[in-house]
């Protein structure tokens, strides 16, 4: 395994990491979740991603009851969780949701108990939120690191001012500021990564958690033909993706993407995530896997890094036809 830092700080992060959105209570059981788990840890994966809304809840509890069985090192592995969305779905009433320094303290200490742990590694502000000053925020995530119930807080799809925002009042109060962004980041999504953060990369440093890497199951190939049954695009509430990725001329872009990976003599899948990984402004790329055989074969991409050559990713650039334009 490859480890890097998350950004600027210390924390030594793995290259490639496991998370549990949409996977874990909706589409794996406890069984399939800790022999994924322990396949991922087994292979040097250390962080383990989660939120309190994925599975309204119930994705953290069963996180939780994997690390509580299997008794590792707590020092070896990072874990995580996020706050905006809260976990009773429509019948969050107000301060349910939100970065109010109510619900961030009190949505961490409902994720500690959920995840069955004593501190978070990493917390996240899962989305902005408009009606709460960052100014709050910011405080609430520094209480929470004083009291050592967190020891990293960051952001997930901020925009570059908002994040910066975050800075300027850390550094107003002397205090820590967000380490780390969650964005997602693909072959078809690279505007945030490659564009938008560039100054704060320049400037104050950040790590990046990286979120669907293969644009949620379209960059493995297997939508090629339609949607599998039980496969992700499949699930019940999950149109909205159907809706965003199944179009054409991203399935026709898809279909190059595998012949060049063949030729390589590597997986679409592989050849996705090592390029996710090629950037040096990622820290590590978020695998969701249902099944061993998926994990594991994903697991390879980064013995395909070296076939990444300059010539190889100018030929998937010209596929692609989508490098952001520097502001």
């Amino acid at each position: 395994m490859l480890y890097r830092n998350l950004g600027k700080s210390g924390l030594q992060i793995s290259a490639l990491s496991f998370g549990s959105w949409v996977s874990f209570h909706k589409q794996i059981n406890d069984k399939r979740a800790e022999e994924l788990m322990s396949i991922a840890y087994d292979h040097g994966i250390n962080f383990f991603d989660n939120a309190e809304v994925y599975a309204l809840g119930e994705s953290e509890k069963m996180m939780g009851r994997v690390l509580h069985k299997k008794k590792w090192d707590r020092t070896s592995y990072i874990v995580s969780s996020k706050v905006f969305f809260g976990w009773r779905g429509e019948k969050n009433k107000p301060n349910q949701m939100g970065l109010s320094r109510k619900h961030v303290i009190e949505g961490c200490h409902e994720a500690l108990k959920r995840l069955q742990v004593d501190y978070l590694d990493l917390y996240f502000c899962h989305r902005a939120d408009k009606n709460t000053p960052i100014e709050e925020t910011v405080l609430a995530m520094n209480t929470l690191i004083q009291q050592g119930k967190i020891l990293y807080w960051g952001t997930s799809e901020w925009s570059g001012v908002e994040i910066m925002e975050a800075h300027r009042i850390a550094e107003k109060y002397r205090i820590i500021g967000p380490t780390m962004e969650q964005p997602q980041y693909n072959l078809f999504e690279r505007e945030k990564i490659e564009n938008e953060y560039l100054p704060i990369f320049q400037n104050v440093g950040m790590g990046t958690t990286i979120w669907s890497p293969l644009a949620t199951g379209l960059l493995t190939g297997k939508y090629n033909d339609g949607i599998p049954k039980n496969s992700r695009f499949d699930i019940k509430g999950m149109g909205f993706l159907v809706d965003r990725w199944l179009h054409k001329d991203k399935i026709d872009k898809v279909k190059k993407l595998a012949t060049l990976a063949k030729e390589l003599d590597i997986s679409l899948a592989q050849l996705s995530l090592a390029w996710c990984a090629t950037n040096p402004n990622v820290s590590t790329v978020i695998l969701g896997a249902t099944k061993k055989e998926q994990l594991i074969e994903n697991l390879k991409s980064l013995d395909a890094l070296p076939k990444l050559t300059s010539a190889v990713l100018l030929k998937i650039e010209k596929i692609m036809g989508n490098k952001p334009i520097l502001a």
